[in-house]
């Protein structure tokens, strides 16, 4: 087995480096999955008029795998990624994976490549199941043939400023999703969506964009890689899943730690004026975003209008660390599990 390619790890940065194995199934209707097992990383073949390259019939999955102080192989709420891909196949018409299959995939492959798990503080593997309609057509309507894969990067920070406030532009016009799209699916067309977006936001200096609803441009939705908090004191308060909102698995994580630890979370909308002059009086003390990629990342600027509102002073608050530290605890293994979120794949 090879070594992985980097020698430092302050090199990783996020999605960069991939392992020399994945994990690949077939599906055709009228015979199910088939073909299923780990394979060499290498391209596809693919036809010109395979579905997903004119349709974008695709859905995807982001998780990530820990190696544990103690030689364990761990990976957060699998189950729960398995249950969301199942939904977000659905809405895209395309067939479900058992999860019972979607598991055992995971584990399979994360174990054969236990040795690119990086073994440093904040580093993991990132995992990437991803589902394609691969029937070649031309005409509108869900393929008959996909492909279900797995493939593993080895990551460290996903944002460059680490566990450092970042600063988030707010777009006015431009929107991620509307209720009753695919906003709350997991499919590459909504991120392909806020790319325009992006890109103006980090030509401005900001890490992301921040996206308001699609109707009235006024409440608060998400940020293009994740759900968004906002804290008054003891509060918390986040937007409300409307079915433009990707349900985030380290969200409603967040939401049942900070109730146990005693904080009020309110799911309500958040109107942007409201918030920012929330900022400008010091109401709100603390904002951060959650994601399987950055975890929980705080933010200490927020950008509207040609205007910076700054949050705490733009450093991270007590709130959002004690959040991190008791979720990160939790999933590299260091604390006590007593949700039944961690999952044991194996030892290194």
């Amino acid at each position: 087995m090879m070594r992985p390619p980097y020698t430092n790890v302050d090199e990783l940065g996020f999605g960069k480096y991939f392992t020399d194995y994945m994990y690949t199934m077939k599906y055709k209707e009228g015979k199910g999955w088939y073909d299923k097992g780990i394979t060499k990383y290498e391209p596809f073949v693919m036809d010109p008029a395979a579905c997903v390259l004119h349709y974008a019939q695709e859905i995807f999955e982001g998780m990530k795998a820990y190696a544990a102080k103690d030689g364990r192989v761990l990976m957060f709420r699998p189950e729960q990624n398995a249950r969301r891909m199942n939904r977000s196949a659905e809405r895209m018409c395309m067939p479900q994976i058992p999860e019972q299959d979607y598991i055992q995939a995971l584990k399979d492959l994360i174990m054969h490549e236990k040795e690119w798990i990086p073994r440093a503080p904040g580093t993991s593997l990132y995992v990437r199941p991803t589902m394609i309609g691969v029937e070649p057509f031309l005409g509108v309507k869900p393929a008959k043939e996909y492909i279900f894969y797995i493939i593993l990067s080895p990551v460290g920070a996903y944002y460059k400023e680490g566990f450092n406030p970042i600063g988030i532009y707010v777009e006015e016009q431009m929107v991620r999703a509307v209720a009753g799209g695919v906003g709350d699916v997991k499919t590459g067309g909504n991120y392909a969506a806020s790319l325009y977006a992006g890109k103006k936001a980090q030509e401005k200096g900001f890490a992301q964009v921040m996206y308001l609803d699609a109707i009235e441009h006024r409440y608060v939705e998400e940020v293009g890689s994740m759900n968004v908090f906002f804290v008054y004191g003891n509060k918390l308060v986040t937007p409300p899943l409307g079915g433009s909102i990707l349900p985030g698995i380290t969200r409603s994580s967040v939401i049942e730690l900070a109730r146990e630890m005693g904080y009020e979370v309110e799911e309500s909308p958040v109107a942007i004026d409201e918030a920012l002059a929330d900022i400008q009086t010091g109401k709100i003390t603390e904002m951060f975003g959650t994601g399987t990629a950055a975890v929980i990342s705080p933010v200490g600027i927020l950008a509207y209008q040609d205007k910076l509102y700054e949050i705490n002073k733009n450093k991270v608050g007590e709130v959002t660390r004690e959040l991190y530290n008791c979720l990160v605890d939790i999933q590299y293994g260091r604390t006590e599990d007593k949700h039944g979120w961690v999952y044991e794949l194996g030892r290194l």
